[in-house]
């Protein structure tokens, strides 16, 4: 796979992150945490899911991880302490989601607030997201409108799994 500049630039802090976190083996750590759009868990959010899986890349996921008459957010909490990177899917649904301040939102605060994220664009564009979140729009990511999403995926994949 070949990065630009720019992508190596941008995710070297994060896997230097990844890195020291990978050193803890008392964690139980998933390599990512996937924060998408309650609307896009069947579809895209799925399909990047199963290609993550497929690069063996353990990934936390509602849609697996959070069983019958569990508190949703407590296992997110608990999702998201526990996982080395987190991964933005954004879509029109969670640009429309994130200005209703629901989940999608609450998972957002606690990822910006770390250095270990990254945003996946999908079905939209870095200024449509900057409208809604500059500060989510000002970190490096990767976009589906530029390389396919399996691409994607194999660029992840070789930053997360140490």
């Amino acid at each position: 796979m070949v990065y630009t500049v720019q992508e190596v630039r941008a995710l070297t802090p994060i896997r230097n992150s990844v890195e020291k976190l990978a050193e803890r083996p008392d964690l139980d750590l998933r390599d990512v945490f996937l924060c998408h759009a309650w609307d896009d868990r069947k579809g895209v959010a799925k399909e990047l899911h199963d290609l993550l899986e497929s690069k063996g890349v353990s990934v936390w996921f509602s849609e697996k991880d959070v069983g019958l008459g569990v508190p949703l957010l407590r296992a997110i909490d608990k999702g998201l302490a526990k996982s080395r990177v987190g991964l933005v899917l954004v879509t029109p649904a969670l640009l429309s989601r994130l200005q209703t301040e629901g989940i999608a939102d609450k998972e957002l605060s606690v990822l910006l607030s770390g250095e270990r994220l990254i945003p996946i664009v999908h079905g939209t564009t870095y200024e449509a997201l900057r409208e809604v979140s500059p500060l989510l729009g000002s970190r490096s990511g990767l976009s589906t409108a530029e390389e396919p999403i399996e691409d994607v995926v194999t660029k992840l994949a070789e930053l997360v799994t140490i």
